[in-house]
């Protein structure tokens, strides 16, 4: 509710803010239409191909079941649902009638062809990071991709949210416009690193915390954020507890390529990126991002001291409930089966801040990623039809504060919330083997 309100106090001002939100709209007649664009050079057709994948924009601007780039895929944020829109070529549901410019502006600035602004649930804090050559590139490959039409999915959100023009007031105080300047004090492969994480990967959008307004807390980088609908997202900084410090950047090339290794696997919106995304990075790219992660100091700020342990009934229950259900796969002693079922004992995702991961896990079961260096695929079955809310609270805090682990404690309420949030694809049926969407959409062409 206070979120709420401050946004709609927030709008409410952003209408003062209008005439300094307005862009110049006219179009430029010596830029060409994508739709009547030149057959681009099969390398730079090529390259922006790769630059589409490291921004999974396939993913996003596909619906479930639907054609390449036709949008209509929801993006839930805490203000209702917005759905992606259609980036083929056509041009009068697409971007056909975008020149180059215009998708520059749209990406560095996030300011749409008619001049009004795009809702940050498309990325543009972090594309306008991205250089002009790679834009283009992307603009070239995107070019290649075959027309569709199809009309933009209505976005569901609350009357004071409808006007664009209170994303001016947004930008104001979320968005630094720029694309990335390398910093000297680091090596070449670590500006590699930070130019594909903080732009075309935006990861921070997930991996850090959230402001009232819905803006990430630059202040606290990659500190842990959420994916959305409960779904948690750890730290990514050197820290042992809840980040990447127990890894080596082999330990982490490895989960971005394949979606996992010794200390993890991925799970719901993190399988998503690597089937659809970092798989397809060269691994001197994934190599740099690691590079960058790596460095990055321990957060700050945090403390576990308060966070109390379940009390001796509840850890009791949790054991029991352990014991019966994963032991077969993750070990009494939480250490999972080499890289084959991941361990639970130490690892950042069961720690993280937020639980909503473990608990999703739990309630809807999980299917690891499956790419072509690792198509094994496995699963774990889905427990919400036999565990209560308590139930699953009780393994929860029992997972994360047995062996070492450490961590806030969950009651049945956050269970009960999350259980009421799950998206079909993530509720499985009993009896029927775990069908998230993480397959490797339709490359555009094939």
């Amino acid at each position: 509710m206070h979120t709420r309100h401050a946004i709609g106090v927030f709008a409410a001002a952003a209408w003062l803010l209008a005439a300094a939100g307005c862009h110049d709209t006219t179009v430029d007649a010596s830029r060409t239409a994508l739709s009547a664009m030149p057959a681009p050079a099969a390398s730079q057709v090529a390259r922006g191909h790769y630059l589409a994948q490291a921004g999974d924009c396939e993913f996003c601007h596909t619906k479930g079941g639907g054609r390449p780039f036709a949008g209509g895929r929801a993006v839930p944020t805490p203000f209702g649902q917005i759905y992606s829109v259609n980036i083929t070529p056509d041009p009068q549901t697409g971007i056909g009638r975008w020149t180059e410019q215009d998708f520059y502006r749209a990406m560095h600035s996030g300011i749409r062809k008619d001049g009004s602004h795009l809702y940050p649930a498309f990325p543009y804090p972090w594309f306008t990071k991205v250089s002009r050559a790679d834009v283009d590139a992307i603009y070239a490959y995107l070019a290649t991709v075959k027309p569709v039409r199809q009309a933009p999915t209505p976005n569901q959100l609350p009357w004071y949210l409808r006007w664009r023009g209170a994303v001016a007031g947004w930008n104001l105080v979320n968005f630094h416009e720029g694309e990335y300047r390398p910093d000297p004090q680091h090596s070449a492969d670590w500006n590699r690193g930070a130019y594909l994480a903080q732009g075309l990967g935006h990861c921070s959008a997930c991996h850090t915390p959230k402001n009232i307004l819905g803006g990430s807390k630059r202040s606290r980088d990659y500190q842990g954020g959420t994916a959305g609908m409960h779904w948690a997202a750890p730290a990514l900084g050197n820290d042992l507890r809840d980040g990447v410090g127990a890894w080596s950047r082999d330990d982490i090339v490895e989960y971005l390529q394949t979606g996992s290794n010794a200390n993890s696997a991925s799970a719901g919106p993190m399988t998503d990126v690597v089937m659809n995304s970092t798989q397809y990075l060269h691994r001197d790219d994934l190599a740099a991002i690691a590079e960058f992660l790596k460095v990055r100091p321990e957060s700050t700020g945090k403390s576990t001291s308060s966070q109390g342990r379940p009390d001796a009934a509840a850890f009791a229950r949790g054991l029991a409930l352990y014991t019966d259900n994963c032991t077969a796969c993750h070990m009494s002693d939480g250490r999972g089966q080499g890289a084959v079922f991941p361990p639970l004992r130490g690892s950042s995702a069961v720690q993280a801040d937020k639980p909503g991961t473990v608990i999703h896990v739990v309630l809807a079961g999980a299917r690891m990623a499956a790419p072509a260096a690792k198509p094994t695929g496995l699963a774990m079955p889905a427990f919400a039809w036999k565990l209560d809310d308590r139930g699953v609270a009780d393994v929860v805090n029992y997972i994360r504060n047995a062996w070492g682990n450490h961590a806030s404690l969950v009651d049945p309420g956050i269970v009960k919330a999350v259980r009421k949030d799950m998206t079909a694809e993530y509720s499985p049926a009993r009896g029927r083997i775990t069908q998230h969407p993480d397959r490797p959409l339709r490359r555009a062409g094939k």
